[in-house]
């Protein structure tokens, strides 16, 4: 029988009765970090030091700052090389001195808003912010053990936290990265004011490796919230964004009419976040549609990935069929003062976003590369001096948004959304429903038959109040696909008909 190491079985052994229930763990890592009430009074976090990469020996000056409620920025420098990453609370971006200055897309997107808002609040606001922590078992951080907690948002993106078990004190965080994971060890903890933060970091991903040594950090310092927008960058000149946001909207006028010539299928998947932390799709529901005369007409055709039985389908076929019948009577009835603005939003028409963009502060334009194509790119904000009070309902609400857009330079469309609500939002003066501050929502187009740019995915994730008291979390993702030209009449076509032209 092989001699088995004294010292490995009590590691185990000492792991084993290590494991905590989450609370027990936070409680205790909160006091010994300075406790919940001091972490909550700072509103910033100024750190400076110098930076060594492990593999070559190289160094610079390193730098972060964090301001509540989500603002955070990270910059070093290694022989020569400038890196950068940075949300502002309305993008995320990122910049190399090999690659140049992107924005942030994609799980890399929300992977960092997650880190940013961590590196605010920690885990303190978790509960509020609809996030699950749930424990993830023991691990040995050099020969110490160490209770792991699983910290998910609500978007789905999992941060692993490593709490040493003899202190409480955080010395390991694990951070998604887009396809990549940040493993950040912390350790030379000191007290900096009323709390206890690290003073050295080694931060790992992939093959580099780097060491951070910190000289000052100061809390509650002010930041300027321009130290976290999107850096300026010399180069072609950028066109007006409100004269371009005129072309696209003249553009959409013609869309829309290319649009009628259209159908396609949307799969609707909805998620919700489990006890144990785990995003999990709940069910699904696929649907064809078409427009007739700026109006969506829709057809399900499958339910949790089944076909809809003959007879269901046929129930389905014939309420598109009255749908076409209805909106033809809908219109008959209008006349031409009243059709001056286009068929009304309420009854399905689009909704223009350039016109929605009116409530909005439209600020760091810039000129990037999206899907292998040029597109002019800027942030968007509530505009405070906007008149909301004399507003149409949709204006009211984006008017109380912020994120970042992308559009096609040469086609003038719109070719990425990323929106959250910056502050809640009433329907019905709060008593039907409220929108809680902090949804989110995605919409990313593609380019079909080099004329138009139609929906390929949207992320939707929010909180929702409804009739004062009940409480109701949407986390969604809807995919559309399969685009066809249509010959064949709306009413007239059934689902499964070849319906497309060459």
């Amino acid at each position: 029988m092989r001699n088995i190491n004294v010292v490995t079985i009590l590691l185990l052994v000492t792991l084993s009765a290590a494991a905590q229930s989450p609370s027990k763990v936070l409680k205790q890592a909160e006091k010994a970090m300075g406790g919940a009430k001091a972490w909550q009074a700072i509103g910033s976090l100024e750190k400076s030091g110098t930076v060594k990469r492990i593999n070559d020996g190289s160094t610079g000056a390193y730098r972060s700052r964090s301001s509540k409620p989500t603002l955070y920025a990270e910059t070093y420098d290694l022989a020569g090389f400038e890196y950068s990453t940075g949300y502002n609370g309305r993008s995320g971006w990122r910049r190399d001195s090999r690659n140049g200055l992107s924005t942030l897309t994609g799980d890399a997107s929300n992977d960092f808003q997650a880190e940013s808002a961590f590196r605010n609040s920690l885990w303190l606001d978790y509960k509020k912010q609809k996030a699950k922590i749930v424990s993830a078992g023991t691990a040995a951080i050099d020969g110490k053990p160490a209770n792991v907690l699983a910290y998910t948002t609500s978007k789905g993106v999992i941060i692993k936290l490593y709490f040493d078990a003899a202190t409480g004190i955080l010395v390991r965080e694990e951070v998604p990265f887009g396809d990549v994971t940040k493993t950040i060890d912390h350790s030379d903890f000191r007290k900096v004011g009323n709390v206890v933060l690290p003073f050295s970091t080694k931060i790992a991903v992939g093959d580099e490796k780097i060491e951070v040594a910190l000289t000052d950090i100061r809390t509650n310092s002010a930041i300027a919230k321009s130290d976290f927008d999107f850096p300026q960058v010399s180069g072609e000149p950028l066109p007006d964004i409100r004269s371009l946001l005129d072309q696209l909207q003249q553009n959409e006028d013609e869309v829309e009419k290319i649009l009628d010539t259209y159908s396609y299928f949307q799969k609707n998947t909805k998620r919700e976040l489990g006890k144990d932390g785990v995003l999990r799709e709940t069910e699904s529901e696929t649907r064809q549609l078409s427009f007739y005369k700026g109006y969506r007409i829709s057809r399900v055709t499958e339910k949790n990935g089944k076909p809809l039985s003959e007879k269901d389908q046929r129930d389905e076929d014939k309420n598109a069929e009255k749908r076409v019948e209805e909106i033809e009577k809908l219109l008959a009835k209008r006349d031409k003062a009243e059709m001056k603005d286009g068929p009304p939003r309420e009854d399905g028409a689009r909704v223009s976003i350039s016109e929605l963009l009116r409530a909005s502060n439209l600020v760091n334009p810039r000129r990037e590369r999206f899907r292998g194509r040029s597109v002019i790119v800027f942030d968007f904000e509530p505009n405070p001096s906007f008149d909301y009070k004399n507003a149409k309902s949709m204006l009211k609400f984006f008017g109380k948004t912020a994120g970042v857009m992308w559009i096609d330079e040469q086609d003038k469309q719109v070719a990425r959304l990323e929106a959250y609500l910056a502050d809640s939002y009433n329907v019905g003066g709060g008593v039907l429903a409220k929108l809680r501050k902090g949804a989110s929502f995605v919409l990313e187009q593609q380019r079909i038959n080099d004329e138009i740019w139609l929906p390929s995915i949207a992320d939707i994730n929010l909180s929702v109040r409804v009739l004062l008291v009940k409480g109701i979390s949407v986390n969604q993702r809807i995919e559309s696909f399969d685009y066809r030209k249509f010959t064949t009449e709306v009413k007239d076509a059934k689902v499964g008909e070849s319906s497309t032209q060459p």
